[in-house]
């Protein structure tokens, strides 16, 4: 059983549930793996979605290996795993939680063949102080990581105990990267914030709506949640809009 993570009995590594001829790609977020978004993919396997999640590139083992990867190798895992799902189904949805959902814009960006895009605490920029911002890049070449506060409050969440740094500057670089080219999305977008999120930019979600070019587009606050929303107590709400929204997309209605 791996110590590096948190809650290390669950399941979360990659995965491909088939089922029906619509997919769903869910990415999860920063020092996170796969667990984060199996519930919600539990919920649309239940009813009939195709759905897949990969384990983005230096998530799952030890937090050193974040500070060796790229922005870039977090989007080269997306993108195959989007081309993989589309050789299975007719259309495929893109979606993910905090940076997650920051790679599924970006995706949506290049692919614009993507059936829609599901925006959970969308990370394309953080609730970090200028100030906060100038320590983070002083203090990257000297300090690998440091430690998370509240990281065992969730029971459904897995990941690092820690923050490795220079993955938080990937980061950073990746928002910094989507919100200029928002303007190429045209495909419908969801957007799903939690009030009481420490972590994202409260402007997040407004920030994409306001520059997409998409029809259909919808901004859901959800008013007990903090950053994890996928895993917290008004999920079972987020599957229902999910479901409705991933719905509209396809009949146009």
């Amino acid at each position: 059983m791996n110590e590096n993570l948190v809650n290390p009995e669950l399941a979360g590594d990659s995965f491909l549930w088939e089922a029906g001829p619509t997919g769903a790609l869910l990415l999860h977020g920063l020092t996170a793996t796969t667990a984060e978004v199996r519930l919600l993919a539990a919920d649309l396997l239940a009813q009939g979605y195709t759905v897949m999640g990969p384990l983005l590139p230096g998530h799952g083992a030890k937090p050193e290996d974040l500070n060796t990867i790229t922005w870039q190798d977090w989007a080269w895992t997306a993108v195959a795993s989007y081309q993989h799902l589309a050789t299975l189904c007719d259309h495929v949805f893109v979606g993910g939680e905090s940076t997650g959902a920051a790679l599924a814009l970006h995706l949506a960006e290049q692919h614009q063949e993507i059936s829609g895009v599901l925006c959970y605490a969308p990370a394309i920029k953080l609730a970090m102080p200028i100030h906060k911002k100038m320590q983070l890049y002083a203090s990257a070449p000297f300090i690998e990581a440091i430690p998370k506060a509240d990281a065992d409050n969730n029971p459904y969440w897995q990941g690092y105990k820690v923050n490795p740094l220079r993955s938080v500057q990937e980061l950073i670089a990746l928002g910094r990267i989507v919100r200029h080219d928002l303007d190429k999305i045209t495909q419908p977008v969801l957007v799903v914030q939690g009030r009481q999120d420490e972590t994202v930019a409260a402007d997040a979600g407004q920030i994409i709506l306001d520059s997409i070019q998409s029809d259909l587009q919808e901004m859901v606050w959800l008013e007990e949640s903090g950053h994890i929303v996928l895993l917290e107590d008004e999920r079972e709400a987020i599957t229902q809009l999910t479901l409705r929204f991933m719905e509209q997309a396809l009949t146009g209605e």
